[in-house]
C-alpha cells in the first residue's frame, strides 16, 4: 500500500525526522490560506499522487507571492499528471501539499528495503540526490552505498555514521544526519514498510539535515497490524480492478495489455505472463486465484479481467493441486453465463481431477472455450486469437 507525500512526512516527524513545514489543502482557497499561515516568501506547491517523477512533469511549483500560489494551485489541481511512474493515462490531481521553501546546500539519496538475496534490510544512500535511483544505480553504480543490517541487532549508530562519513557528509552534520537515518530506520521497521525512502535528503544552507521528500510502501500482509495506515489509503489512486481483487481476496496486477491471465501460483503466474511475451502478445494482468477458490469466486475473477473491455482474450493456465481442475472449469461455465463471454478463453488444465474437469467444459461445449494440452500451446494460441480478432 501507498500513501501520498504529506501523510509519510506526518509518520516521519512523529518520529523526530525533520521535515518541512507544511499542510495538505484540496481547494487553491485553501492554498491560498495555508499559505499566508507558513508566512515564508518561497513556498513549494506539490502534487501529490502516488507517482514519482512529479517535478519533471510540472506536479512541483516554486512560488515566491501569494498570487503565484494561487496561481499555481489553480493550474494543478484537476490536471493529469505523466509521469514515468504513471504510464501514459496519468493521475489526475485531486490535492496539493503547501509546503515552507528551504535554502538547499546539498542533495543526498537515502532508503531502507529488503535485499531478497540476503534476507536482511539493506540502508542504500547516495550523493545523487534528487536523481532516480534506478538510472544512477545504472549509468553510475560506484555512487551507490549499502549497508546491510543485522535483523538482529537493527541498524547500528556506527553503521549510521559511516553511511554519513561515506556520503562525505561534513563532519559538523554528520551526528544530525546519523539522528535522521536512526528514526527513518524506526519508522521502517514498526510500521512494516516495504520501502521508506527519502529522495532528495538535504542539508541546508544553515546545516540542517531535512526530508525534502518523501516516499513510504506498505506490506498489505502487514496491514491488519495497523489500522493508523490502512486509514490513509486514497482509494481514489489506486487501480479500480486491483481495488476489486482485493476485496474478493484475489491477488490482481493490472499489466495493460490486452491478453488476460488467470492462473493457480504466483510463479506460474509469472511464467505465463513470460510466456505471453515469448510469443508476441501483451498481458493484460497478473492473476493468482489461489488455492481455496469456488466456482463463484473465480466467476468474478473474470469479471473483473472482462470488465471495460481491455481483454481480448483470456489463458486460463491452472496446475491444479489445493485448487481443483473441475472447480475451476464449473467457474469458466459460470462466468459465460454471469457475462455473456464472446472473447476467446484458452484452457489449459492440469493436476488434480484434470480428467474431471475437461470432461466438463467438453460437455458444456461452449464456442468461445479451446481447450489445449501444454500451457506453450495455449500462450501461442491466444497470442494468434487475440492478433486475428
Amino acid at each position: 500500500m501507498n500513501i501520498h507525500e504529506y501523510q509519510g512526512k506526518e509518520i516521519l516527524r512523529s518520529y523526530g525526522v525533520s521535515v518541512p513545514e507544511g499542510k495538505p489543502v484540496f481547494s487553491a482557497e485553501e492554498a491560498v490560506k495555508a499559505a499566508k499561515d507558513l508566512g515564508k516568501d518561497v513556498v513549494v506547491v506539490k502534487a501529490q499522487i502516488h507517482a514519482g517523477g512529479r517535478g519533471k512533469a510540472g506536479g512541483v511549483k516554486i512560488a515566491k507571492s501569494i498570487a503565484e500560489v494561487e496561481k499555481y494551485a489553480k493550474e494543478l489541481l484537476g490536471k493529469v499528471l505523466v509521469t514515468k511512474q504513471t504510464g501514459p493515462e496519468g493521475k489526475k490531481v485531486n490535492r496539493l501539499l503547501i509546503e515552507a521553501g528551504c535554502k538547499i546546500g546539498r542533495e543526498l539519496y537515502l532508503s531502507f528495503t529488503t535485499d531478497r538475496n540476503t534476507a536482511q534490510t539493506v540502508m542504500i544512500g547516495s550523493e545523487a540526490g534528487g536523481m532516480e535511483i534506478e538510472e544512477v544505480a545504472s549509468s553510475t553504480p560506484d555512487k551507490i552505498i549499502k549497508e546491510y543490517i543485522d535483523p538482529f541487532i537493527g541498524l547500528a549508530p556506527f553503521q549510521a555514521r559511516r553511511m554519513a562519513f561515506k556520503l562525505n557528509i561534513e563532519p559538523a552534520v554528520v551526528n544530525k544526519a546519523a539522528a535522521l537515518m536512526m528514526g527513518l530506520y524506526k519508522v521502517y521497521v514498526d510500521k512494516d514498510c516495504s520501502l521508506a525512502e527519502i529522495n532528495p535528503l538535504v542539508i541546508t544552507e544553515d546545516k540542517n539535515v531535512m526530508a525534502l521528500d518523501v516516499k513510504l510502501n506498505f506490506d498489505d500482509s502487514a496491514l491488519f497490524r495497523h489500522p493508523d495506515i490502512s486509514a490513509l489509503r486514497d482509494e481514489s489512486e489506486e487501480d479500480p480492478k486491483e481495488r476489486e481483487a482485493a476485496a474478493l481476496g484475489l491477488n490482481y496486477v493490472n499489466l495493460g495489455g490486452n491478453v488476460a491471465c488467470m492462473v493457480n501460483g504466483a510463479g506460474l503466474a509469472m511464467a505465463t505472463v513470460d510466456i505471453i511475451k515469448h510469443y508476441g502478445g501483451e498481458p493484460a494482468n497478473f492473476l493468482d486465484v489461489g488455492g481455496q477458490g469456488s466456482a463463484e469466486d473465480d466467476a468474478k475473477a473474470f469479471k473483473i479481467m472482462t470488465e471495460d473491455g481491455q481483454a481480448k482474450g483470456i489463458f486460463v493456465n491452472i496446475f491444479g493441486g489445493i485448487n481443483k481442475c473441475d472447480i475451476i472449469a464449473e467457474g469458466i461455465i459460470e462466468a459465460n453465463k454471469m457475462l455473456s463471454l464472446k472473447i476467446p478463453i484458452v484452457v489449459r488444465l492440469d493436476g488434480t481431477n484434470v480428467k474431471e474437469g475437461r470432461e466438463i467444459l467438453k460437455k458444456a461445449n461452449i464456442p468461445n472455450v479451446i481447450m489445449v494440452e501444454s500451457m506453450t500451446e495455449g500462450a501461442e494460441k491466444v497470442v494468434e486469437l487475440v492478433k486475428k480478432a
